[in-house]
């Protein structure tokens, strides 16, 4: 493929997905590239992408699986995270009577994140998953039939013909999504940093290698297991730290655990 952006910033297509708008959050439209997933990481890893954006964690279903994809790149810098609030929008043609919908399109983490609204408001539509926010509305938007919705940004009604019957559902503290930001340079230290590390080992190896951690004076802030695809009784951790990994105890330990791999140092939001 051959790009001619000057700065391509790539996101998980179609537009409209939610990582459509934290890309317009973060950079603004300009330079935006909606990608497939494996367009998306194909095109970082060769290279043709300066930045490309990431849903990596929710506060409903923890880890998502562009994680893994994160990890299983054999070079990878995470340089932001960006932690929002979720809202849902419900989108439909321009006509549609909300008592009149018999499907809703979503992602299947949207389902999971709207799920008590639905239950308690629509119970009976018949639920279809879609790939993302944006392909759900994108299909609704190119219907025939007054009778379907779909689950996601309130940007969506602004990219597909369409027009929202209710926003903010689930909005609130227990409805949050992080995406990373993966880059081409570290940022340099602002003195509220957060550091990403992955560690493999065996169960055996594990409590050795927190325990050092604790030793060295760094504070753990989150830990996440993720499978190796090797053995069953060795994991992959996402082990999340305070401090930017070219300063201060954190630089001084990790010179001494070269064992372990930086994925990146970033302002901590």
């Amino acid at each position: 493929m051959n790009h001619t952006w000057a700065a391509p910033i790539g996101y998980l297509g179609p537009a409209g997905s939610w990582t459509h708008q934290a890309c317009l959050d973060l950079f603004g439209a300009k330079d935006l590239v909606a990608l497939s997933r494996d367009a998306l990481f194909k095109e970082y890893a060769e290279g043709r992408l300066e930045r490309a954006c990431v849903p990596v964690a929710t506060s409903v279903v923890g880890v998502t699986p562009y994680m893994d994809a994160v990890l299983d790149l054999p070079e990878v810098l995470v340089v932001a995270e960006y932690p929002k609030m979720l809202g849902y929008s419900l989108l439909a043609k321009p006509g549609t009577r909300r008592e009149d919908i018999v499907e809703v399109r979503a992602h299947p983490v949207a389902f999971e994140e709207v799920r008590p609204w639905l239950e308690r408001e629509m119970p009976h539509v018949r639920r279809v998953d879609a790939t993302s926010g944006g392909a759900a509305a994108q299909a609704v938007a190119d219907s025939a039939a007054l009778d379907k919705a779909s689950f996601g940004p309130k940007v969506g009604a602004s990219i597909y013909p369409l027009v929202s019957l209710l926003d903010g559902i689930e909005e609130g503290p227990h409805n949050v999504t992080r995406w990373w930001v993966l880059g081409r340079q570290m940022p340099m230290p602002t003195g509220r940093d957060k550091t990403s590390l992955l560690i493999e080992t065996s169960d055996a190896g594990l409590s050795a290698i927190l325990a050092s951690f604790d030793r060295a004076g760094v504070q753990i802030l989150t830990i996440y297991e993720r499978p190796s695809k090797k053995t069953l009784d060795t994991h992959r951790y996402l082990v999340e730290v305070a401090g930017h990994a070219k300063q201060g105890k954190l630089a001084g330990f990790l010179g001494v655990h070269r064992e372990l791999r930086v994925l990146g140092s970033y302002p901590r939001r």
